[in-house]
């Protein structure tokens, strides 16, 4: 590897302890749930979710997963009904 690669490896391994730099403001993701994959989205600050459950409540196991894996980068944030 040369020095200018290595010192653009060194500088992204500390933009990664700094998650405070990150604003997460939409994704999609596709969720590979035990009963089938689910679609979710974020976007506007609110989470989405394709799955049945989530018809009529405040979140669903997807959402709420995604949220603990993403929390210091997303936080909690509201549900999209």
């Amino acid at each position: 590897m040369n020095s200018s690669f290595i010192r653009k490896v060194e500088k992204a391994k500390d933009y990664a302890l700094q998650k405070e730099r990150v604003n997460l403001t939409g994704c999609t993701v596709l969720f590979q749930g035990d009963n089938g994959d689910h679609k979710l989205t974020y976007e506007a600050g609110s989470w989405y979710c394709d799955c049945d459950y989530l018809i009529g409540r405040e979140t669903c196991t997807h959402i709420m997963a995604m949220q603990m894996m993403l929390e210091d980068i997303v936080g909690s944030v509201p549900v999209a009904h």
